[in-house]
């Protein structure tokens, strides 16, 4: 039989390195914009006006521009977008649709007409409520699969250990994702909104449901094979069940490259959340909760970085 959980110590280190990494990103994150990610207005209030000009302009020109309008705009940022030199991205404290239409009609006297792709306006009021809803939407999830699983493996010894490894690799996912998307905020400037809170939930929920399946046979197997050890147990429930999992990860996989690529500007960043959250999702399914699991149930931790004795052997 291949051995998968044998290896654990490789899948712990590799996840050691991504949650290192994440976390090394969001310290630098805080000390460049203040927080662990580049929050867009959905979470810290402002208005947001993308626009793009029939000619090439500036950042710098349309700054100069901006910021002599309104004494609200003071310190608004100008942003290009785009690789033609027209696309520009505004962002301000919180302005009305007069203010936003007179602040138009002043950049097009100065650099030509323009089209006006997105407006987006939100209060503080509206940001903090966005920011507890996300932080409750975890908090949720999480007492929501301790129960669900401690209910539903009752009969399996340790059942708890079940709902902890799930919560473990939930926040394991979660962690590797604020990462990557603090990376994606210093490199290339992108800012985290509401649709980036709905895409996590929905990968929280796809993963855990991964997960479970192969807890599930996990539970069958014990039954079934009860001469045979707990780590074989897990190792032959993991191979029963690897394509399986795959096999339902990669249509989504595919799926969600072939919007990214051909779909709309505006659900791009969605999908590119949604992807890199079930590729991780499918990972720590198969090669951090399961293993975890076993590691607990056998009292072995020593094996979490280093090769197993009987794997040695």
């Amino acid at each position: 039989m291949f051995e998968l959980v044998q290896k654990r110590h490789w899948y712990f280190i590799i996840s050691a390195v991504l949650l290192g990494a994440s976390i090394v990103a969001m310290l630098y994150s805080t000390a460049v914009y203040g927080s662990p990610l580049n929050l867009g207005i959905d979470f810290t209030s402002g208005s947001r006006l993308e626009l793009v000009f029939d000619q090439p302009v500036t950042d710098e020109d349309v700054r100069v521009v901006v910021r002599g309008y309104a004494a609200e705009l003071d310190d608004a940022t100008v942003v290009m977008v785009g690789t033609e030199d027209t696309g520009v991205v505004i962002r301000s404290k919180p302005i009305d649709l007069a203010s936003k239409q007179g602040l138009i009609e002043v950049l097009e006297a100065q650099f030509g007409p323009a089209t006006e792709l997105r407006f987006e306006s939100v209060g503080p009021t509206i940001g903090q409520e966005t920011t507890r809803a996300a932080l409750l939407a975890v908090v949720a999830a999480s007492v929501a699969i301790l129960f669900f699983v401690a209910i539903a493996f009752r009969k399996v010894p340790n059942s708890f250990h079940y709902g902890v490894c799930a919560i473990a690799k939930m926040f394991h996912d979660v962690i590797i994702l604020l990462g990557v998307a603090s990376l994606l905020g210093l490199v290339v400037g992108w800012e985290v909104d509401s649709l980036f809170l709905t895409a996590m939930v929905t990968v929280v929920g796809f993963s855990v449901q991964d997960v479970i399946v192969v807890f599930d046979r996990i539970r069958e197997n014990l039954r079934r094979r009860r001469g045979e050890s707990f780590e074989l147990v897990v190792n032959r429930s993991l191979l029963e069940t690897l394509h399986r999992s795959l096999a339902t990860q990669l249509n989504a996989i595919f799926i969600m490259i072939s919007i990214i690529f051909f779909g709309g500007a505006t659900i791009r960043s969605f999908m590119t959340v949604m992807l890199i959250g079930m590729v991780t999702g499918t990972y720590s399914s198969l090669f951090f909760a399961v293993p975890l699991l076993a590691v607990w149930q056998m009292g072995d931790w020593k094996s979490m970085f280093r090769r197993p004795r009987n794997a040695a052997a």
